[in-house]
């Protein structure tokens, strides 16, 4: 059980990571920089709180991140999400398009807050890879 501690924090973390630092980072850190200064916030504190358990988590989360986090890493996956995004918006429309040409008022209305969902997804994956993009975009 206590393999998975270490994995579970990690994967937390993963999930976590966005709010986390849109909420306790400076605006100049991004990237592997932002990812290894939001662990080590969470890693004191664990320490002050005496959290034995989440201290070693995440201390294994930040060695692996020190270790294997790349900014191009970070880059590309981030790219996947906005691609997937765009897949999704793709499929909503089209589904929205099938209710349209059925005319069932309810399934229409259904589809388009689905595709808005989708769309402000979209929006969101797309201002995070803005931020992790080089300032080589105003070419």
């Amino acid at each position: 059980m206590k393999f998975l501690s270490p994995l579970w924090v990690f994967t937390v973390l993963g999930l976590l990571a966005a709010p986390t630092f849109a909420a306790e980072q400076a605006p100049e850190l991004s990237g592997c920089a932002a990812k290894r200064q939001a662990i080590s916030a969470q890693l004191e504190q664990a320490k002050a709180a005496g959290n034995d358990n989440q201290q070693a988590g995440l201390e294994k989360a930040l060695s692996e991140v020190s270790a294997n986090c790349t900014d191009a890493s970070l880059l590309k996956e981030q790219e996947k999400k906005v691609l997937d995004a765009k897949r999704e918006v793709s499929t909503r429309q089209a589904d929205l398009d099938k209710a349209m040409k059925k005319g069932d008022p309810d399934k229409i209305n259904k589809r388009k807050d689905k595709l808005a969902e989708s769309r402000k997804e979209l929006q969101d994956e797309q201002q995070k890879l803005e931020q992790l993009q080089p300032d080589e975009d105003d070419e």
